[in-house]
């Protein structure tokens, strides 16, 4: 009896040491600036740093350029059509002067060949429709190299981080410690996620950009179209 009392209070005495002790041990909190975040990732992440820029630069240069190159008056073929059946040629030249665009562009050089055979006509605007569209797609190869390369520089720090982390235990033996892994993992995790982050923001610029002008061209060939047939009317009068 004695010495179960005597066991029991040996428990008790440790369980409230054991208590104690954690009681005692204060939570730790990782509080790091992003920018002591980001040295951590290593040379790469300033790679990683200029190709984010580059890919916000594209994106907003190109958005411009296609909100710019979009505007244009629903009327306009309208009123294309109505100078042309009128005979008011400069009036229908200056209009799409008036505009920037790439539909007032294709429209104002097949104004400007009027009298010249349809199919010469069509073959002039299609060359001006194939250059607006150059101009406008000018820029998305690079966005679209950024988003399929910034993972693999990402993976690249990644495999770089891991081997400085085992580089760093086998120079230890067996005095191992964390600290000496600790470095080579945040350059394999953080040169990872900024990787990633750059690549997913360029993919969605990419395909976002790409969407855009894809409608644009539709509204520059259903306007090819549109007057084409204005000229074909104005033939069989």
């Amino acid at each position: 009896m004695l010495l179960n009392l005597l066991q029991t209070d040996s428990l008790a005495s440790a369980a409230a040491e054991a208590v104690q002790e954690t009681a005692a041990i204060q939570p730790v909190e990782m509080h790091e600036s992003l920018f002591s975040l980001f040295s951590m990732g290593g040379p790469l992440m300033w790679v990683l740093l200029a190709l984010s820029i580059l890919a916000f630069y594209v994106i907003g240069q190109k958005w411009w350029v296609i909100s710019h190159a979009s505007k244009i008056d629903d009327r306009f073929m309208d009123d294309i059509r109505d100078y042309m059946s009128d005979g008011k040629i400069e009036s229908a030249l200056t209009l799409c002067r008036k505009y920037d665009n790439p539909v007032a562009r294709m429209v104002e050089t097949g104004i400007s060949r009027k009298g010249r055979p349809l199919g010469d006509i069509q073959n002039a605007i299609e060359n001006v429709g194939n250059v607006e569209v150059a101009r406008l797609e000018k820029g998305l190869p690079v966005l679209a190299s950024i988003a399929g390369g910034a993972p693999m520089i990402g993976f690249l720090g990644t495999v770089i981080g891991m081997v400085q982390a085992f580089f760093n235990m086998s120079k230890a033996g067996s005095n191992i410690d964390i600290s000496l892994l600790s470095g080579g993992i945040y350059t394999a995790m953080l040169t990872t996620v900024g990787g990633l982050i750059v690549g997913i923001i360029a993919y969605f610029g990419y395909n976002w950009l790409t969407s855009r002008i894809s409608n644009l061209v539709y509204k520059m060939e259903s306007s090819t179209i549109e007057f084409i047939d204005i000229l074909n009317n104005e033939e069989n009068k």
